[in-house]
């Protein structure tokens, strides 16, 4: 049978897929749009499980908070090039994704991933994004914040953004300096209190086979290692960072120069660079 121009813009329509996709399923649909749809959703599956092993090293990493300022979402939505990640449709998929993980909130990248996008499961869509591209698509990473008061941060790049927590509202100037802060020094924790203690002993771990590489006494092995944590802390914790935009104070004496009483409460941070 014939398959007109309309038919197949019409189908086009209906998935996102190519002009000539849409025309093939068509012509082995016999122009049955719901058999065509099935064909591409299948080519979809099929060329995502071909690159399932491919690396997703370029994308968008994206930051939202609700009106409230009291929640948000950083998803990444990653692919294998530059060239897609700019792709007006891979930046309105990462955004619809975004959208919907700030509206429905949900608990975890698998609950995520199950959450309807345009009447299909986000995991489907990003399936069909696959196959209209030809390279791999998969979310690396999700995390959801909830604050009393929260800011962001993209980086001009779109490749890494940040989203900040505060005890109270803070001026959006102050919510962004912080935000960018963290995504420039990228911190392990907000303070040394609340240092994972995985991250401390493998720190403390190689701190000790260094000092004894160096021939230093073992009675003095753990004194020096501390000492060497506590530098750590002071380079790898927000509080106690430095300052970036002023280098003579920490990130804390900043805070208590705008607000005694403001503390952040948590933070998230991803880049695809890292």
């Amino acid at each position: 049978m014939e398959i007109k121009a309309a038919d197949v813009a019409k189908l086009r329509q209906m998935t996102g897929a190519g002009m000539m996709d849409c025309k093939n399923a068509l012509v082995e649909a016999n122009g049955d749009y719901d058999k065509a749809k099935d064909i591409i959703r299948e080519k979809g599956k099929l060329v995502a499980a071909k690159r399932a092993d491919r690396e997703t090293t370029e994308g968008s990493v994206i930051a939202k908070v609700n009106s409230s300022k009291n929640k948000a979402i950083l998803v990444c939505l990653g692919c294998e090039t530059d060239f897609v990640a700019k792709n007006s449709d891979f930046q309105q998929l990462a955004n619809d994704i975004a959208t919907v993980a700030l509206e429905t909130f949900p608990s975890d990248l698998a609950a995520l991933k199950g959450e309807k996008l345009n009447g299909i499961a986000i995991e489907e869509a990003i399936t069909q994004q696959t196959g209209k591209s030809g390279e791999k698509h998969a979310i690396p990473f999700y995390s959801r914040l909830e604050a009393p008061f929260i800011d962001s941060y993209i980086h001009t790049n779109g490749k890494v953004a940040t989203i900040v927590g505060f005890s109270k509202e803070v001026s959006h100037e102050v919510g962004k300096e912080i935000a960018m802060q963290i995504t420039a020094m990228s911190p392990v924790s907000v303070s040394k209190n609340d240092c994972p203690k995985e991250v401390i002993e493998k720190e403390l771990e190689i701190y000790r086979i260094q000092i004894r590489e160096e021939g230093k006494p073992e009675n003095m092995v753990e004194q020096i290692a501390q000492g060497k944590l506590n530098k750590f802390f002071r380079e790898s914790t927000l509080e106690d960072q430095t300052f970036v935009k002023d280098g003579k104070i920490t990130v804390s004496a900043y805070l208590k120069s705008v607000d005694p009483e403001v503390k952040v409460t948590g933070f998230f941070r991803y880049s695809l660079n890292d």
